[in-house]
């Protein structure tokens, strides 16, 4: 094989090399990509507004992000969103953990926040998580806020 054909075959191999590590850094950032080496188990939280929860948002426990939202239905007995939550097998949480819509900064992408409960029983596939926290939509707290300082006016003569 001659020197020029070795270089240039060199050069293809980075290329596909970056390529690759591209591919792989764009799934990653737009958390398509699903890397995990174990499997999931899914539970369900109902919540009353879900605000701009989306599918495939992360569900982070302490900052560590320990599964994704699968789906997001709704229960139309209850008048409820129903979440599913893809959670990481590696990680366990007891029955009465409580499972909150949180926002990254203050017009972030929203996520669930979950919080370990005290119960010696652990959550498994098909569980329901019952103690839920709907997500605070920046819009009604305006609306609130406008609404008491019209109020307040009006009390003052």
């Amino acid at each position: 094989m001659s020197t020029t054909r070795r270089i240039d075959t060199m050069v293809g191999g980075f290329v596909l090399l970056g390529l690759a590590a591209l591919l792989f850094l764009a799934l990653k950032a737009g958390n398509l990509g699903s890397f995990t080496a174990g499997g999931t188990y899914a539970t369900q939280a109902k919540f009353d507004n879900i605000g701009g929860l989306k599918v495939r948002a992360p569900v982070k426990s302490a900052g560590v992000v320990v599964g994704r939202v699968a789906a997001i239905g709704f229960d139309d007995q209850a008048y409820q969103a129903v979440v599913t939550l893809s959670i990481d097998q590696r990680f366990k949480f007891p029955k009465d953990s409580s499972a909150k819509i949180l926002t990254s900064g203050l017009l972030g992408e929203q996520y669930i926040g979950l919080e370990a409960g005290g119960d010696v029983a652990m959550l498994a596939a098909g569980d329901v998580i019952r103690m839920t926290q709907s997500a605070i939509v920046l819009e009604n707290l305006i609306g609130q806020f406008l609404f008491s300082k019209a109020a307040e006016g009006e009390k003052k003569p």
